[in-house]
């Protein structure tokens, strides 16, 4: 009687196919299962009975099919759960549509009525003044508003210059400079943007702003 020796290893495929080496990832987890045992039953049938397969091989194959498979139903369902938050995030952001918020800007919408904007203290400041400016650059109005607190200071503009005329609507810059104890300090300008629409992608839910620009929630600094 002949003998037909085989290898006691799973073959390399099967491993490459399990690990989503070279197999297409359109197998599913149940198929790589089915493989995997169809090749440990064929194996066991056809060992060499002068060398058989001990009981370590196989606890160890039988191991890596466990971990692989784990891992990959783990996978799934933290898709899952990614995707549950994401569709979580854009039912909340929808809901921010036809709002305005202040958020990172140094440009003041004037209607024609007033303007709104913002400035945003990490700490608090002895003195803040804020200069308005045209479109050129030049310097059409100045407030002094002395003494605040950190935080968030939501402002307005009338839409008067220093010499006592009106200006006319459109977009203007801001620019703002604070002094803590003689020195300067911090202050960031905030603009007043429409929120108009959200879109979904891989870096996450995004709120389309009225300026053509796109933030996340967490760049929202006051919501009106």
């Amino acid at each position: 009687m002949t003998l037909q020796a085989t290898s006691n290893e799973v073959s390399q495929s099967l491993l490459d196919s399990v690990n989503g080496g070279k197999a297409s990832k359109k197998n599913s987890v149940s198929d790589i299962q089915d493989r995997f045992m169809t090749l440990l039953v064929t194996q066991m049938k056809n060992q060499d009975p002068l060398n058989p397969m001990d009981n370590a091989q196989v606890t160890s194959q039988m191991a890596q099919l466990s971990t692989v498979t784990g891992i990959d139903k783990l996978n799934a369902t933290l898709e899952s759960m990614m995707s549950s938050a994401q569709n979580s995030q854009s039912m909340q952001a929808s809901s921010l549509i036809g709002h305005s918020a202040l958020v990172a800007g140094s440009t003041v919408h004037f209607n024609g009525t007033t303007g709104n904007f913002g400035i945003e203290l990490p700490t608090s400041v002895d003195s803040l003044q804020i200069t308005i400016s045209d479109a050129a650059g030049n310097p059409i109005r100045q407030l002094a508003l002395g003494k605040q607190n950190e935080g968030i200071i939501p402002l307005s503009w009338d839409g008067y210059a220093d010499n006592g005329t009106r200006a006319i609507s459109g977009d203007y810059n801001i620019s703002v400079s604070a002094k803590s104890g003689g020195n300067a300090a911090t202050a960031n300008t905030l603009s007043l943007e429409q929120i108009n629409s959200i879109s979904t992608g891989t870096n996450g839910v995004k709120l389309n702003l009225s300026n053509a620009s796109s933030v996340t929630t967490a760049d929202l600094k006051q919501i009106f």
